[in-house]
């Protein structure tokens, strides 16, 4: 899955608060105009402001991680206060700003610092007290709804109530077609009950942004990219021309193998019915490999078997050392002792790349605090994020790791965050974040494919790697079901979002609009008629209801492979670039790290030219590095109509 990861833990859960004065202005008549401040005076402004920022985020930070590690009712009014405490800070803190900003011979630094405070957040908060207290109290109740999300088979049996992760496990393993649409309905009937506040709450974030000076929340959104909104929304059009060749195949030649597993059950209208992807949001395909593999059994990459196996030896190993009988107690905490070993050895194993090319060790801190496993006294929102408490080492991650492939390789995803934070943990607070959101996500999914077939094997989690052309061919569908798969859902998200705060998608299309854009871009359809005034499908996926931008995953996805192409080329490596892996090579993670030091303090076009001598963001290296599958898949398809009903 695409983590989220992303999200750092401030820009999840604070708001942003426009400036206003009880007070008019006194006019040239009643008082002397006030002289321009001067560069030297906009600059003690903004290096006060850094220390201010620093101290005041500690405490929203620190609320709103033990409110989603700790989800009750309680912690969610804790964060809601903290929140409202910073947003006072934050309001006044911009009003004073907005004197600095045209100083006369302002550095730019001072100025970029100033842009940036009224961008820290994706949640816009009203000026009016009563609206703001009430946006976060929405913010936190959203947040809360998704995190202790459960349906019951049976309403009347406790027992058959299921959270996310226990549906999940069924989409991911289980390949009974009525199976799978229990689990996915079951799920997204967890949105239900978000939509009316959900309703309220983009009201209250367009309040906040038209304060701002932005017409609604989808246009300050885009105001983050160092480009026009205009702009942005164009390129991301542009690099989705760029990829959907390589898509539209691979839909067409998963749909045909599904077709091939559940005959007529398939729409005749080329979609494919979101529940039997493996993945409750049918933004990963990965979990359905073993129904696509192109060559079965050729190649050895049976990762989600190893890992499983490495659980069950460390078990056994704990059941063998446990003197007397043990009781049905004793086995359940063997069991979670295992779980947690298992968890913390997944963890390492990501470790040890990142430190492999010259990255440091982890702070001992980030073990001590981090949340590896589900809490089994209460609940918590198990979505895997990194999160920078302190803008220095305390950095941590949440997640309910289980033994799976998909969450070996988040674990690596995730870490690309920490390294992040700590990387740019030297600069001011104001320019410790991403040089644009897409690169905060792109990190760790750039060492994502640095784990080749070769890789894996190295490290004990693949068969034998070779250089069979079949073997290739069966790595680049496993991995193409996992990214190319993902690519126009990370896109729609947003692009589903900007109608929704625009206005042109009303309330009472919410759930229509969705699905229209599930279908155009996908080519996936909703496996039962939906409900438009009682559904609510967008609140299933965390991203909605936690309002976290999501664009930065679809950038991930193209700035990744535009990374890794310069690493290889650092590296020295001359090969197709599927088979490179800078495992062990410090001069590349050098280059790397000094990219990442940057942070957010200039503009993301002069970062990416620092690594890959580029200053925009080009699709091309993914279409390199799926070269042979694509070829393949073209092949595969001749003759085959591969459009779907409601293209795009």
């Amino acid at each position: 899955m695409k983590p989220m990861h992303a999200s750092l833990a401030l820009a999840v859960a604070l708001a942003l608060a426009a400036c206003s004065s009880s007070k008019a202005p006194q006019t040239s008549a009643q008082a002397p105009a006030k002289a321009a401040p001067t560069a030297a005076e906009a600059h003690a402004f903004v290096a006060q402001m850094n220390k201010d920022y620093k101290a005041q985020s500690l405490e929203p930070a620190a609320a709103e991680w033990v409110a989603e590690t700790y989800i009750t009712g309680d912690t969610q009014m804790l964060t809601a206060k903290a929140q409202e405490r910073y947003l006072k800070w934050l309001s006044d803190e911009i009003g004073r700003a907005r004197a600095y900003e045209n100083a006369a011979g302002i550095e730019a630094a001072d100025k970029r610092a100033l842009q940036l405070l009224k961008l820290q957040t994706a949640i816009p908060a009203p000026r009016n007290p009563e609206h703001l207290a009430e946006l976060t109290t929405l913010a936190s109740r959203l947040t809360a709804a998704y995190g202790a999300g459960k349906y019951c088979d049976d309403p009347k049996d406790p027992k058959s109530c299921k959270n996310l992760d226990d549906a999940s496990k069924i989409l991911a393993e289980d390949r009974d077609w009525n199976d799978d649409l229990a689990a996915w309905r079951g799920w997204h009937g967890v949105g239900r009950g978000m939509r009316s506040d959900y309703v309220r709450f983009v009201e209250l974030l367009n309040e906040g942004a038209k304060d701002l000076g932005y017409d609604n929340v989808g246009t300050m959104w885009r105001a983050g990219y160092d480009m026009s909104p205009a702009d942005f929304n164009a390129e991301t059009d542009r690099l989705w021309g760029q990829v959907k060749p390589l898509y539209a195949q691979l839909q067409c030649y998963v749909r045909r193998k599904l077709k091939d597993k559940y005959g007529d059950k398939m729409p005749n209208d080329g979609t494919i019915p979101a529940h039997i992807t493996g993945n409750m949001w049918a933004q990963d395909w990965a979990n359905i490999y073993g129904l696509v593999e192109p060559y079965p059994g050729v190649g050895g990459l049976d990762v989600d078997a190893r890992l499983k196996a490495e659980r069950d030896a460390a078990y056994r190993k704990l059941l063998a050392g446990f003197k007397g009988k043990p009781t049905a107690d004793d086995l359940a905490a063997l069991d979670r002792h295992a779980d947690a070993e298992q968890a913390l050895a997944m963890v390492r194993r990501a470790e040890d790349f990142y430190t492999s090319i010259g990255f440091p060790a982890l702070p001992a801190s980030f073990f001590e605090k981090s949340m590896f496993l589900r809490p089994r006294d209460r609940d918590a929102l198990c979505h895997a994020s990194a999160w920078p408490m302190d803008f220095g080492t305390d950095v941590r991650f949440k997640m309910c790791i289980h033994p799976t492939a998909e969450d070996q390789y988040t674990i690596y995803h995730e870490m690309g965050h920490i390294y992040y934070f700590l990387a740019y943990k030297d600069q001011p607070p104001i320019f410790q974040g991403g040089a644009n959101d897409g690169f905060h996500e792109a990190i760790g999914d750039t060492i994502r494919l640095n784990l080749t077939p070769a890789y894996l094997h190295r490290i004990g989690l693949s068969g034998a790697a070779g250089e069979d052309p079949k073997a290739v061919i069966n790595a680049q569908m496993k991995l193409a079901l996992e990214k190319v798969a993902f690519l126009p859902f990370g896109l729609l998200i947003d692009k589903w979002r900007w109608g929704v705060f625009d206005g042109s998608i009303k309330p009472e299309q919410y759930n229509t609009a969705w699905w229209e854009l599930r279908r155009k871009y996908q080519g996936v359809s909703a496996p039962v008629p939906r409900d438009d005034a009682a559904d609510f499908d967008p609140g299933a996926k965390n991203h909605v209801p936690t309002n976290v931008p999501y664009m930065r995953y679809f950038l991930a996805d193209i700035l990744q492979f535009q990374f890794q192409r310069a690493l290889c080329k650092d590296a020295g490596f001359d090969g197709p670039l599927y088979q490179c892996s800078v495992y062990g090579n410090k001069e590349a993670g050098a280059k790397f790290w000094q990219m990442l030091g940057a942070g957010a303090s200039r503009p993301w076009q002069q970062t990416l030219k620092t690594l890959t001598g580029q200053d925009d963001m080009d699709a091309s290296a993914i279409l390199d590095y799926f070269q042979p599958l694509h070829a393949w898949l073209e092949e595969q398809n001749k003759g085959v109509d591969c459009g779907w009903s409601g293209e795009g």
